[in-house]
Formats: C-alpha cells, structure tokens, sequence
C-alpha cells in the first residue's frame, strides 16, 4: 500500500479527468471478465484485510458489478465500463464532514474510489485500487490480484451427507484450543464459569484499543456447527465458517428481515424469518457449511435453507473459498458469549 497526498482541488480534479476519459471509452467485449473474481489485496494491515469479491455482469448491454472490498458488506458499484483491454469499476460513498446536535449531516459531500483490472492470462487478473481518504485530501493506491471463482456447485442432498466424529472446540475452562487472530491485538476474550466471554473496554478520552478475533488452532472443510450464544442489547459479533463466511451474531430482535441480522451470512443471504430472542437471552444456533450452501437453525427455526453463497464476507481471512480454515470468532465489536461449541465434519 502506497500513500499520497492531494493538494487542495486535486482530488476533485482527478475525479473530473476520469469522468471525462469515462465518456470516452467504449464498452467493448467485456466476455473475459463476466462472472466472480476472488480478491487478493497486497498489503492489508493484518489479517482479515486483505480478501475481496467482485461479480461483474452484463444486463441488457450494460455492464453492472458488486464488490466487496476488504471489510464491511457487499456493495453495488457506480460504474462498471471498459478501457482498452482493462476493466474500470468506481464505487461512491458520501461521507458526512459535520453532523449537528441531532447526529444529522449538516455538511456532506461524495467520494469516488476506483479499481482497474487487467487480464493475466485465462482466469487471473491483476489491478489497482485508488481509495481516497474522508476528507479527498489524500488518496492510497492498492495492488491486487484477481482469480476466477470456479462455478458454483448444486446444492448438495443434505440427507445423503456423512459426518465424522463430532469436535468439541471449547471446554468450558479454557482457551487452549484457541488464539487470537492477530497477536498484537488487545485479547477481550475469557471463560468465565463454563462460559466463553469476549467484553472489549474502551476508556473515554484514551486511544481506541483494538480487541482481537479469536479462531481455533484446527482447521476445518465443510461441518455442521452447533453452539449456543448470548448478545446484550445493542451488542454485535459473528462467527466465521472455515474463516472466510460470516454468520452474523447482534442484538437484531424486533427488526425487519435484514442481511445483517441475527443468523444471515452477512451482507449475502437473507434470514427468511425473524426468529431471535430478545437481547440478554441464550439462544441456539445450528449451521451446515457444505459444498458452498449454507443452512441455518436458529432457535429451532430453519431461517437459512442450503442456499449458495456466491464469495467471502467482508474480514475473511483469504479469498479462497475452497480452502480449509479456522472458526472463528469476531472480537472487536461487542460483548457477546457463547457455550456448547461441537464442530461435526463432513467426510467424504
């Protein structure tokens, strides 16, 4: 990652110049880059930071992508257009200067990042991010890769499924099967009477202190996952799947259906029913990560029923979505507990 500054006027400038060559370039044959793209980002700042997504479509001639970059949730781009043999996305934003006492904008203006692709032979790309800071003053340019994603599998016959032995991933007394993600980071993680607890604690008026994800030292393929987890009101967290899919853990009782809420794969698949209890209560949840289909039970209610996820979530710790990885556990959001993990993998 690369950082540089943009004297006053000179983001707006830049913006103007891509406009204006935007106008200009043709759509052109656009067949080497339709479909999904794995994204590999150089120089993320620590793990969880360095995988994206991008599906780019062609919709009665025109092109159209989402991209997920790096953290956060899937989003549509502004453009999608082609230069040359490359392929430009840009994505806007509006970013909020000054809020009254109300929290309301009360001086906002819109910010541009763009990303060029460019073919490295059958099914890989390489490209360039230009992300500009908040105020369009600075701007830090990010190299990636890109690697097609393979076609997504059927859904597979979950009654025809065989499972090993089951994996008990928390012992109720300590976190040896367990360590943080990133070991720099603050650990808001502790077993208290048989209960796995993360409580991050931040000081009012010192730094912000970044609390670790916590993720188990096995690694994992396709399982069913059982556990039971406890969220206070208004807290967050979630549950990584061989550490690229986030089931979202929150306090997301009496709210409409949602990406974001209580069991979705987040930012992708929509619960199909609302079926959490109210904050401050044990709940159950059940999940079955196989052949790329996700199934959730939460509570007893099936809300998620073998749907297919098309890539990773925002914070998945590679872009590879055939990978085994870790479960683990987001820990720099909120107080959350759980209890009762059992891991039963899939065998072949």
């Amino acid at each position: 990652m690369k950082r540089f500054f943009l004297h006053a006027g000179a983001f707006s400038f830049c913006a103007v110049i891509l406009l204006i060559a935007c106008s200009v370039w043709s759509l052109g044959p656009s067949g080497h880059y339709i479909g999904t793209w794995a994204l590999t980002i150089d120089g993320g700042a620590g793990p969880g930071s360095s995988a994206g997504w991008m599906e780019l479509r062609q919709e009665e001639g025109y092109l159209d992508a989402d991209l997920l970059w790096r953290w956060g949730s899937v989003e549509p781009v502004a453009s999608a257009m082609i230069k040359g043999d490359n392929l430009v996305v840009t994505r806007d934003w509006l970013y909020e200067r000054r809020k009254d006492a109300d929290g309301n904008a009360i001086r906002s203006h819109h910010l541009t990042s763009w990303f060029e692709f460019e073919p490295q032979g059958k099914d890989r790309l390489k490209g360039m991010a230009f992300i500009p800071d908040g105020k369009g003053q600075e701007y830090e340019i990010w190299p990636f890769s890109a690697t097609r994603l393979p076609a997504m599998p059927a859904a597979p016959d979950l009654a025809k499924v065989r499972y090993g032995a089951p994996v008990g991933l928390f012992n109720g007394k300590d976190l040896s099967a367990w360590e943080l993600i990133n070991p720099k980071d603050a650990n808001g993680w502790r077993v208290e009477n048989g209960v796995l607890v993360n409580e991050p604690k931040q000081t009012e008026g010192k730094p912000h202190v970044n609390y670790g994800n916590l993720r188990t030292k096995q690694v994992f393929g396709d399982f069913r996952l059982a556990f039971g987890v406890n969220v206070p009101e208004g807290s967050n967290s979630g549950v990584y799947l061989r550490g690229i899919y986030e089931i979202q853990v929150a306090d997301s009782y009496g709210k409409p259906l949602d990406p974001h809420n209580m069991g979705a794969v987040y930012s992708r698949v929509t619960p199909s029913a609302a079926a959490e209890k109210p904050a401050g209560q044990w709940q159950d949840m059940d999940i079955t990560l196989c052949d790329r289909h996700v199934t959730v039970i939460l509570n007893g209610r099936k809300i998620i029923d073998n749907k297919p996820v098309p890539g990773v979530t925002g914070g998945a710790l590679t872009p590879d979505v055939a990978a085994p990885g870790p479960l683990y556990l987001q820990g720099d959001h909120g107080v959350v507990m759980y209890r009762d993990i059992v891991l039963t993998p899939i065998v072949e």
